[in-house]
């Protein structure tokens, strides 16, 4: 696709702007709403072949593949009378909101791809989980880190409840930082021993001939600290909570 318009100039917009320009020697023309006009403006500042629309129709007319990146609560206003022909694609990466319903709301015969892209897109390396598979959508991911066609909209679903672990990732590691601070370390070297910890054990991710549990295994030693660690607080009580947390947002993105 040589044409790209974005609707919605948030985080993710942003991102997949910087992933697709920087460093390409060919990047696509870029189209953006004025909608996040700030982020918008700046990145057409930066970029020569970024320009920011006059509205959201304008950004649909310039362009061949057409990304809905406004938040869930906003898309139907957002969405209004936009006429999308049926030569275009649409690629959604509004949570929660299927393919049937993106369908309706548009009004248009015109392919609709949902994508679960993260802000490590703007990096290359973002495994983008899309429904349903697209060669133009796949393609564009595969540029961007790879994509990873779901094979139904159910297992959508589940790589997008997926996602909503990662703000508890952090505030983990928040909790960490917190309780070493209360053990008397000085609260800017807490912090950066816990970053370097996890940026160390985040590398063995880049391992994929052992399972995550032989990762979790590999790195404890039998009665050890990270063993009692595991057993006495994240045991069967702790990952039934987790499951539970992810079953009721499972539900809430399967509702539309």
């Amino acid at each position: 696709m040589n044409r790209i318009g974005i609707i919605g100039v948030g985080e993710i917009g942003r991102a997949l702007v910087e992933g697709l320009s920087e460093g390409a020697q060919e990047p696509p023309e870029i189209c953006l709403s004025p909608r996040g006009a700030a982020t918008a403006a700046h990145l057409a500042r930066h970029y020569p072949h970024v320009r920011v629309c006059a509205d959201n129709q304008d950004v649909v007319d310039h362009a061949e593949l057409v990304l809905l990146a406004v938040r869930p609560q906003d898309y139907a206003e957002a969405l209004a009378g936009l006429r999308i022909d049926d030569d275009r694609v649409v690629l959604s990466v509004i949570a929660g909101v299927s393919v049937d319903e993106l369908r309706r709301t548009l009004g248009t015969a015109a392919p609709v791809v949902r994508a679960i892209p993260l802000p490590a897109v703007r990096e290359r390396r973002c495994v983008t989980v899309t429904y349903p598979s697209h060669p133009a959508v796949d393609a564009l991911f595969d540029g961007l880190g790879g994509a990873l066609p779901a094979a139904d909209e159910e297992a959508f679903a589940v790589f997008s409840a997926l996602t909503g672990t990662l703000t508890a990732h952090y505030w983990y590691l928040a909790t960490l930082t917190d309780w070493a601070t209360g053990h008397g370390l000085a609260p800017e070297d807490a912090d950066r021993y816990i970053r370097g910890l996890f940026q160390g054990i985040a590398r063995a991710l880049n391992d994929d001939t052992r399972s995550l549990a032989q990762l979790a295994g590999d790195h404890e030693t039998p009665n050890g600290s990270n063993e009692r660690i595991r057993t006495t607080w994240f045991d069967a009580s702790n990952a039934q909570s987790l499951a539970k947390a992810l079953d009721g947002l499972l539900e809430q993105l399967t509702r539309r």
